[in-house]
């Protein structure tokens, strides 16, 4: 029996699982995922107070859809021998192969108590600052990195807490550009958190941070998020990455003959300007789109186009709400409660459907429509997430 093998268990693995089902339709053909966790974390909702709501079990999506989940850590991919190996040793044959393993955060080197930094990357270690903080109030953090989660970390810790925003960048946020710069600026000075620009963080230390400028600063909590990069994993599909270390793919996101790439793993073109963002509004429609294609490659059907809808940017504000944005240029649409209320329904629509089969296949069908969010009609509220 023919076998797609898809590895990774976020938005884009699951998404490329759901997609490859869809293919399949009622043809003899197996799917496996290799994920080594139970749960889909909802990555982008980590910095928020209750981490442990930001996920959902696998098994209420792949079963429904007859896909099986494999719980192993991928090391190797062969592609000559078309196995990947687990860290068990374990082998798994594919005859097309998504590799959709996600990113990781940007480590510091030579940082002198790096061992004490905390970050919001993965549930482990969202777990560890919320623990690290629960019962505090009036503590004060240093986050290292105001780009899009660092800003929204250091939002959500200003609630409860003093906090210090340090960037090398000389703007806030400034991978977003100059779009939604005054209403971000304007949310750190409603929460009184503090911004050092063309700074950084030279040294960690139990209650303390030394910044670049040679400031001590109080510290309970110095949380780290200076950017993503592709997990290693696609080292071993191409010595030709992009800057995020991603694979470049064509249209229909294949890597190699027998291997495609979705999310973070896949430096694939949004337009002639622009490629993917490491975003769950981008690994979705990848992952529907490559698991789609591996299955149909195989069945003779014939493969879909990735074709991402309009590019939007939703960045939460914590007590001063939150930014809607549209196109490259980061266009304000709403703010505030406004920009909350939209955020809101965007962390119910990135939930997938659960248990039913019917659903989870519709949506891996839904993939070249823009999504419903602002101006949205009159309807019935979105419940919360």
């Amino acid at each position: 029996m023919a076998h797609v093998v898809i590895i990774g268990g976020g938005f884009a693995g699951v998404w490329s699982a759901a997609g490859a089902a869809l293919a399949r339709g009622e043809a003899d053909l197996r799917i496996t995922l290799v994920a080594p966790d139970e749960h889909l974390v909802l990555r982008p909702r980590l910095y928020e107070p209750e981490p442990e709501l930001a996920k959902v079990e696998l098994s209420r999506i792949l079963d429904p859809i007859g896909v099986e989940h494999v719980r192993a850590r991928v090391s190797t991919i062969d592609t000559g021998r078309r196995v990947v190996v687990a860290d068990d040793g374990e082998e798994f044959g594919y005859d097309r192969l998504v590799l959709a393993a996600g990113s990781k955060l940007v480590q510091p080197r030579g940082l002198p108590g790096a061992e004490r930094l905390f970050d919001i990357d993965t549930l482990d270690g969202a777990r560890r600052l919320t623990g690290h903080l629960r019962g505090r109030e009036g503590y004060s953090a240093v986050v290292v990195g105001a780009g899009f989660v660092g800003l929204e970390a250091a939002t959500a810790l200003a609630a409860r807490g003093r906090v210090l925003l340090v960037d090398r960048a000389r703007a806030v946020g400034a991978q977003l550009g100059p779009g939604p710069r005054k209403e971000i600026e304007s949310a750190l000075d409603e929460l009184g958190i503090e911004y050092r620009l063309g700074t950084t963080v030279t040294e960690v230390g139990d209650g303390y941070a030394v910044l670049s400028d040679g400031t001590r600063a109080e510290a309970d909590a110095v949380v780290w998020w200076v950017g993503m990069r592709a997990g290693e994993l696609t080292r071993q599909i191409s010595d030709d990455l992009d800057h995020l270390g991603r694979v470049p793919v064509d249209r229909w996101l294949r890597a190699l003959p027998e291997v495609f790439a979705a999310g973070d793993t896949a430096a694939a073109r949004f337009d002639a300007e622009h490629t993917v963002m490491q975003a769950c509004q981008h690994a979705t429609p990848l992952g529907k789109v490559a698991g789609y294609n591996a299955a149909a490659d195989l069945l003779g059907l014939a493969p879909r186009d990735f074709t991402p809808a309009p590019y939007v940017t939703c960045l939460d504000l914590g007590g001063a709400g939150a930014i809607f944005a549209r196109g490259w240029d980061r266009k304000v649409m709403a703010s505030g409660a406004e920009g909350a209320d939209v955020k809101k329904q965007i962390n119910h629509y990135i939930r997938p459907p659960l248990d039913d089969a019917s659903k989870i296949l519709a949506a891996a069908d839904h993939v070249h429509t823009e999504l419903p969010f602002f101006p949205r009609p009159e309807e019935e509220p979105v419940p919360a997430a």
